[in-house]
C-alpha cells in the first residue's frame, strides 16, 4: 500500500509540523508551498491523499483541487483553512474536496482523516 501524503501550505511552520507529524505516524510525506510546486510533485509521484491550504500564492487551493481531480478521480483531498465561510465551503465541495479542517487543527483529527482515506482507497482498489 502506498502510504504517501501530499501537504500543500505556504506557511513553512505548518508544512514542517505536518511533515514531522505524518512521518512519525508512518507516512511518506511530500510537501509544497504552492499549487504549481504541488502539481510538479504529482507528475513524479502517485499520491492519493492530500491536505491543501486554501490560501496559496498564485493558484488557490480550490483551483489546485480542481486540477488534481481531473487526473486523480479517486484521490482523497482535504482543505485546510483558517477562515471558513459558507460560500468558500460551497466552492470546496464544487472543486472536489472530500472534507475540510479549520486551523488550528488537532493533529489526531488529521491522522484519523488520513487513516480513513487510505482504507477507502484500498476498498476502491479491491472492486
Amino acid at each position: 500500500m502506498n502510504n504517501t501524503i501530499l501537504v500543500v501550505d505556504d506557511e513553512e511552520a505548518i508544512r514542517n509540523l505536518l511533515e514531522r507529524a505524518f512521518t512519525k505516524a508512518g507516512y511518506t510525506v511530500h510537501s509544497a508551498e504552492s499549487g504549481e510546486e504541488a502539481l510538479e510533485i504529482l507528475k513524479q509521484e502517485n499520491i492519493q491523499v492530500m491536505f491543501l491550504d486554501l490560501k496559496l500564492p498564485g493558484m488557490s487551493g480550490v483551483e489546485l483541487c480542481t486540477k488534481i481531480r481531473k487526473d486523480k478521480p479517486i484521490a482523497l483531498i482535504y482543505a485546510m483553512t483558517a477562515y471558513t465561510s459558507l460560500f468558500e465551503l460551497a466552492d470546496c465541495r464544487e472543486a472536489g474536496f472530500d472534507d475540510y479542517f479549520t486551523k488550528p487543527f488537532e493533529l489526531k483529527v488529521l491522522f484519523k482523516a488520513a487513516e480513513d482515506a487510505f482504507e477507502k482507497i484500498e476498498r476502491w482498489k479491491k472492486r
